[in-house]
């Protein structure tokens, strides 16, 4: 058996944005049975010429296969599509962005109407990285470890599969963190930017310093996580809080002759300071993490 215990070529994808278009034609070009829904039928014709079947209905859709992926806007809409479906002894695979409490809830609802098994995803990727291997683009799944286990082949077809554990909220929290890490640092490198301009130095040129400086950067997350499992914040630091508070003086006020706006770094300065004035000098930054739990 190579995908699903019950058919493993047969699968549903209900929802044909860019993202579950993207996912859907994966399937396809590996050679899976695929049936496809979209409340907006006009976006299945493209598949169906491709060889996808194309139901008139999210109800029809479920029924064609044991195996049913959602990708669709919100966790609403992937409620308000299945109300008319019977999901039972069906396996069903939630692709659609949510919360970690909203995982939860839906994997006891899809218990509830009667659904097999339950994993939820979160997909780190864009859909050009979407059947593309080498692209780097991953999905985490989290709920059923047996679905898991079974569809794993299916489900690294779209891209990398990685498996969270069976809490169904697990994928979400993984991937609202790891996209919280990249807003923190498209903050900075707009404020950077911000910076720059209006000097001689060009942005293209000013981008590879900045990649440059970022990467060599990117270890401390290690560091962190080292200070967090050992309990000593101070564990390996090299510039101490006290240190960084003194230097944020510098760019804040780099940023006031600049007339640019510190309104994206002041949040976490202000945190060090609080961290600093609670009387931790000697750590890095981890502490702040405490205080962001508090």
């Amino acid at each position: 058996m190579d995908g699903m215990s019950t058919d493993t070529k047969k699968i549903t994808m209900l929802g044909l944005g860019a993202m579950g278009a993207a996912v859907a034609r994966s399937w396809l070009s590996a050679g899976y049975e695929l049936t496809v829904w979209n409340r907006t039928a006009s976006r299945a014709e493209p598949l169906a010429a491709e060889g996808a079947k194309a139901a008139a209905s999210a109800a029809e859709a479920v029924a064609a296969s044991p195996l049913v992926v959602v990708c669709l806007l919100d966790d609403a809409s992937v409620e308000e599509a299945l109300a008319d479906a019977d999901l039972t002894g069906k396996d069903l695979v939630n692709l659609t962005t949510g919360t970690p409490e909203q995982a939860r809830a839906r994997a006891a609802w899809a218990a509830g109407r009667g659904a097999a098994r339950y994993l939820d995803g979160g997909i780190m990727a864009v859909p050009p990285m979407i059947g593309v291997p080498e692209s780097g683009g991953y999905v985490f799944y989290s709920g059923s470890g047996e679905l898991f286990e079974e569809a794993q082949k299916a489900l690294s077809v779209p891209a990398g599969a990685r498996y969270v554990g069976e809490d169904p909220g697990s994928a979400a929290l993984h991937d609202v963190a790891l996209l919280s890490a990249m807003t923190g640092m498209f903050a900075g490198v707009s404020h950077a930017f911000a910076l720059m301009r209006g000097t001689d130095v060009p942005p293209s040129g000013f981008a590879a310093l900045l990649v440059e400086w970022l990467t060599a950067m990117a270890g401390y997350t290690h560091g962190v996580a080292a200070q967090l499992e050992s309990g000593d914040y101070t564990l390996g630091v090299t510039s101490n809080l006290a240190m960084m508070v003194q230097g944020n003086a510098t760019l804040l006020r780099t940023a006031e002759e600049r007339g640019v706006s510190a309104e994206l770094i002041t949040p976490f300065t202000a945190l060090m300071e609080r961290r600093l004035a609670d009387g931790h000098p000697d750590e890095g930054t981890t502490g702040v993490i405490d205080l962001l739990r508090s």
